[in-house]
C-alpha cells in the first residue's frame, strides 16, 4: 500500500478520517505508562472549569448584595481556580514530556536502522523534522490542544446551562447570535491567515536568494552579476509589499466586521436585558452574570475551532511519524558491538557468486551483472573502471546497505546474508573519499571506532594514522573542536582522523573509496603511508581512480557497466594489448 509522502505540506491540515484517526491513536502507546497521571490531571481540568463557570455566579451575589462575604468566597474561589490550573498543567506537562521522550527515541532508533534504499529517496532534512517539528506539535496538543478542547466544551455546555436558569429568553437571544458571529469570525480568519502564511512564503523566497547569492558570491562576482542580483532581491521585496497590503486590507476588513457584529450582538443583548429588567424579570447581577456567560460561549466557541484545526494538524504530524514507526527496518542490534568473542570474528576470506543487483528505485538499471570474485583474506583488492561502472555499489553490498538480486556474498564460506548485520559491519572500516566526521572533538571523531578505547590505544591509532603529530599542534591537542563536519580541518587531515578510527577498529575487512583522490600532493603521501601500515594483514578493498596508487594490489578488478572485463594484478593487466585498464593507465600517464 503506498504510503504518504513526507513532501506533504506541513501547515495544510488534512479532514480526519476514521482511518487517519485510528492510526494517530498508535502514538497513545507512549503514554499508556502515565495514564493514571494524565487521568488525575483531568480531575484537576473539571475542577478548574467548574470554578471559571462558577465566577459569574459569585459575581452577580456581590453586584445584588453588596456583601463582604461574597467577596471573601469569590477570592477563595479564584485562589481554588489557581491550585487546579497549576496541578493541572504540571501534571499535563510531566506526562507529555516523559511520553514524547519515549516518542523521540523510538522514531530516532527507528531511524538510525531503517534501509540505505529509504534514505536514498528522503531529503535529509524532511526526517530530521519528523523528530523536530513534527514531535514538538504533538507536544503542544498532548500538553495543550487536547485539555483546551475538553475545557471549551464544558465551559459551553456549563454557561448554556447557567444562561438558561437566568433568562430562556436571553439565552435564545444570545445563542441566535453570538456563536454565529464567533464562528463567522474563525473561518473569516482563516482566510486572513492566508495572505499572512503567503506573505511568509515570499518572505523566505526573498531570504534564499540572501542566502543563495552570499553563498556563491564569487561566482557572482566573477560573472559581473551584482546588477542580476540586485533586480532580483528588488523584485522579490516589491511582491512582499504588494502582498502585505493586501493581507493588511483584508484584516482592516475583519476588525470593521467584528466590530459591528460582536459588538451589535452585545446591544441586541443588552437591549433584551433592559427590557426584562424594567419588568422586573432579572436583576443588575444577572444582566452581568449572563453577559459574563455569553462571552464564555462566544470565545469558547471560537476556540473550540482553532483548537480542532490545530488537533487536525497533529493528527496529521502522528501519520508521518507512523511513517517512520511502521517502516521495515534492518535486523540491527542496539546492543555494544566493541567487544566481540574471538571466535565470532571473521578472518577475511570473500567470494563474490554470480552477483546481480539493482536498486529499488531504479529497477529498469542493472547496476551489478553477474559478478564473480574470489579474494584470500589479506589481500588487497583495487575496483577500477568509468564512471558508473557499479564500484561504490559493489561495496554498499559488502557491507550490505543492500542485498544481491541473485547470486551470494559469502564471507568465510557463509552466505553474509546468514551474519547478524551488527556483528558483519562491527568487523568492517570504511574510509570514504568525502569524510564525515561529527562536531565533536578529534577525541570522539576516534573514539566512533572503537567506544570503550583507552587514550593509549586512541594515540597509538592516531600515530599509525600520520595524525598525532599535526594533533599535538593544536592548543587543545586531542580535545580541538573539529567543527560542523570537520571543518576546522584540512581535508588530509579529516582523511587520517577517519584511517584512525579504522586502525582503532582493527577491522578484518577494510574498504578505501578513492580515499586520496581529493588531497593534494602532500597529504596524499601522508594518508599514503597510512593507509599501507593500515592495510597490512586485512582484507583491503580499495576504489581509486588514481591508477598510480594501486600498482601493488594483489588484484585489480576493471569493471564496466557493473560487468567483471578484466581481473589480475598490474602487470598482468598492462600486459593486454586491448585491455581497459591498460587504456586507462595510459589516458592518466597522458593527462599527468
Amino acid at each position: 500500500m503506498a504510503r504518504p509522502s513526507f513532501a506533504d505540506p506541513e501547515n495544510k491540515p488534512k479532514a480526519i478520517s476514521k482511518a487517519s484517526f485510528k492510526r494517530a491513536l498508535r502514538v497513545t502507546e507512549f503514554f499508556k505508562p502515565y495514564k493514571w497521571t494524565y487521568f488525575v490531571g483531568l480531575i484537576f481540568l473539571a475542577l478548574t472549569t467548574v470554578a471559571v463557570i462558577a465566577l459569574p455566579k459569585m459575581f452577580k451575589l456581590i453586584i445584588d448584595k453588596a456583601e463582604t462575604k461574597y467577596v471573601l468566597l469569590t477570592f477563595g474561589l479564584l485562589v481554588l481556580q489557581a491550585i487546579f490550573s497549576y496541578f493541572r498543567v504540571v501534571l499535563f506537562v510531566s506526562v507529555t514530556e516523559k511520553g514524547l521522550a519515549g516518542l523521540r527515541q523510538a522514531t530516532y532508533a527507528r531511524l538510525v536502522r531503517l534501509h540505505m534504499d529509504f534514505f536514498s529517496q528522503r531529503r535529509i532534512g524532511e526526517l530530521t523534522s519528523r523528530i523536530s517539528s513534527d514531535v514538538s506539535m504533538l507536544q503542544d496538543t498532548f500538553t495543550t490542544t487536547l485539555a483546551e478542547f475538553l475545557r471549551q466544551f464544558l465551559v459551553i455546555i456549563g454557561s448554556v446551562i447557567m444562561l438558561s436558569i437566568i433568562s430562556i429568553k436571553l439565552m435564545l437571544t444570545m445563542l441566535a447570535i453570538v456563536p454565529v458571529v464567533a464562528l463567522f469570525a474563525v473561518f473569516f480568519g482563516k482566510y486572513i491567515r492566508k495572505f499572512s502564511r503567503k506573505t511568509q512564503d515570499m518572505v523566505a523566497t526573498s531570504n534564499t536568494i540572501v542566502e543563495e547569492t552570499m553563498q556563491g558570491v564569487a561566482t557572482v562576482k566573477a560573472f559581473a552579476n551584482e546588477k542580476f542580483e540586485t533586480d532580483r532581491h528588488k523584485k522579490s521585496t516589491f511582491d512582499i509589499v504588494v502582498q502585505a497590503i493586501k493581507g493588511g486590507k483584508a484584516r482592516g476588513a475583519f476588525i470593521s466586521f467584528i466590530t459591528i457584529c460582536l459588538f451589535g450582538a452585545i446591544v441586541v443583548v443588552l437591549w433584551q436585558g433592559a427590557i426584562l429588567m424594567q419588568q422586573g424579570l432579572v436583576s443588575k447581577g444577572d444582566m452581568f452574570e449572563f453577559l459574563l456567560y455569553s462571552v464564555y460561549v462566544g470565545a469558547a466557541f471560537a476556540g473550540i475551532a482553532d483548537l480542532y484545526a490545530s488537533i487536525q494538524k497533529a493528527i496529521g504530524a502522528t501519520e508521518r511519524l507512523m511513517d517512520i514507526l511502521e517502516e521495515p527496518i534492518e535486523d540491527i542490534s542496539l546492543e555494544n558491538a566493541d567487544v566481540l568473542p574471538e571466535i565470532n570474528k571473521v578472518k577475511g576470506d570473500v567470494v563474490f557468486n554470480d552477483v546481480s543487483f539493482l536498486y529499488p528505485s531504479r529497477k529498469e538499471l542493472t547496476v551489478i551483472n553477474h559478478l564473480s570474485f574470489e579474494v584470500k583474506r589479506g589481500e588487497t583488492i583495487a575496483i577500477v573502471g568509468p564512471s558508473g561502472a557499479g564500484k561504490s555499489t559493489l561495496v554498499q553490498l559488502l557491507l550490505r546497505f543492500y542485498d544481491p538480486v541473485s547470486g551470494a556474498i559469502l564471507i568465510d564460506g557463509k552466505d553474509s546474508k546468514e551474519y547478524p548485520l551488527t556483528r558483519l559491519r562491527s568487523q568492517m572500516a570504511l574510509v570514504p573519499q568525502e569524510v564525515l566526521l561529527f562536531g565533536g572533538t578529534i577525541r570522539e571523531n576516534i573514539l566512533y571506532g572503537k567506544h570503550n578505547a583507552t587514550d593509549e590505544e586512541i594515540t597509538e591509532a592516531a600515530r599509525k594514522a600520520n595524525a598525532h603529530d599535526f594533533i599535538m599542534t593544536f592548543p587543545d591537542k586531542y580535545n580541538t573542536i573539529v567543527g560542523e563536519r570537520g571543518v576546522s580541518l584540512s581535508g588530509g587531515q579529516r582523511q587520517r582522523i577517519a584511517i584512525a578510527r579504522a586502525v582503532l577498529r582493527n577491522p578484518a575487512i577494510l574498504i578505501l573509496d578513492e580515499a586520496t583522490s581529493s588531497l593534494d600532493s602532500e597529504s596524499e603521501r601522508l594518508v599514503q603511508e597510512a593507509l599501507d601500515k593500515l592495510m597490512q594483514g586485512r582484507t583491503s578493498f580499495v576504489i581509486a581512480h588514481r591508477l598510480s596508487t594501486i600498482r601493488k594490489a594483489d588484484k585489480i578488478l576493471v569493471l564496466e557497466k557493473g560487468k567483471l572485463k578484466e581481473i589480475g594484478n598490474h602487470e598482468q593487466l598492462m600486459q593486454m594489448t586491448d585491455g581497459l585498464y591498460r587504456s586507462l593507465s595510459k589516458l592518466q600517464f597522458e593527462m599527468n
